[in-house]
């Protein structure tokens, strides 16, 4: 199961989105390679290791005075099926 959590303050925002299985972490790729550019900003994108042998793919926008990263965030929490974060 992918666990998303989602974080933003003024003109920031970050989305993590953590998976167990190689499946998982291809599903989330795929998501993100879709959903990105809908946002003319680039994201900085990072893995992080959890516990409990988790890992979390890390999308971070800077400066988003337009709030253009929420468009994104919400195609890739749809290609998930996620529906609560």
């Amino acid at each position: 199961m992918i666990d998303a959590r989602h974080q933003s303050e003024e003109r920031y925002c970050k989305l993590s989105l953590a998976y167990s299985t190689d499946e998982e972490k291809e599903k989330v790729l795929t998501a993100i390679k879709n959903s990105i550019r809908l946002c003319p900003m680039k994201p900085n994108i990072y893995i992080s290791d959890l516990i409990n042998n988790k890992k979390a793919i890390i999308l971070e926008y800077h400066d988003d005075i337009n709030r253009e990263a929420g468009a994104v965030f919400d195609t890739i929490l749809g290609h998930l099926n996620i529906t609560r974060c």
